[in-house]
């Protein structure tokens, strides 16, 4: 049986002479799962390249890959991204991150705040809520699942106005459009 550590040391070296980097591999669901990253992002270009290095390279070493059959893909690993290593954490270091634990931590088991350090053993959160809320420190051994999460602007608080034309400008504006020409 193959291992995702297998794959990764095989795949590793032939994707980053495509200028591509491993950013996660896992097995799951009869599908062989590659994440891969650069430094400007990835695009279809780029991820197409990496599947058929990938493909060629599972082929020729089926002893990496899951027994049976299963399904390659290949994509990115897209704005809200898992983290798994001391280095996706480093790199992410500010974020908003997600963060649920295996036992009980800080008293919880899910933690949301921004990522404020990063140890040898482990992370440090600040969490989100409430506001002024002591730092969570979590080891990366009770970790069970990471993730970043995006954070959208502000929402306008309801009846807001918003900048430019207002609804009843727009709709005023086209019978009088309509009218002139109407006229000619």
């Amino acid at each position: 049986m193959g291992s995702s550590d297998g794959v990764r040391s095989l795949v590793e070296p032939a994707l980053a002479a495509a200028g591509l980097e491993i950013w996660d591999v896992e097995f799951a669901r009869g599908a062989l799962r590659l994440l891969v990253d650069s430094p400007g992002g990835v695009d279809l270009d780029a991820l197409t390249r990496a599947s058929g290095i990938v493909s060629g390279l599972l082929d020729d070493h089926p002893e990496v890959t899951p027994e049976g059959s299963y399904e390659l893909e290949v994509s990115s690993p897209g704005v809200e991204r898992t983290l798994r290593t001391p280095d996706h954490f480093r790199r992410h270091l500010g974020a908003e991150v997600s963060v649920k634990t295996k036992a009980v931590v800080g008293g919880a088991r899910r933690h949301r705040g921004r990522l404020a350090g990063v140890a040898g053993d482990g992370i440090e959160i600040q969490p989100a809520d409430p506001p002024g809320a002591e730092m969570v420190a979590v080891a990366f051994d009770d970790i069970e699942r990471a993730r970043t999460v995006l954070v959208w602007g502000p929402t306008p608080a309801p009846g807001a106005r918003r900048r430019g034309r207002s609804a009843s400008s727009k709709t005023s504006a086209a019978p009088a459009a309509l009218d002139a020409k109407d006229a000619s």
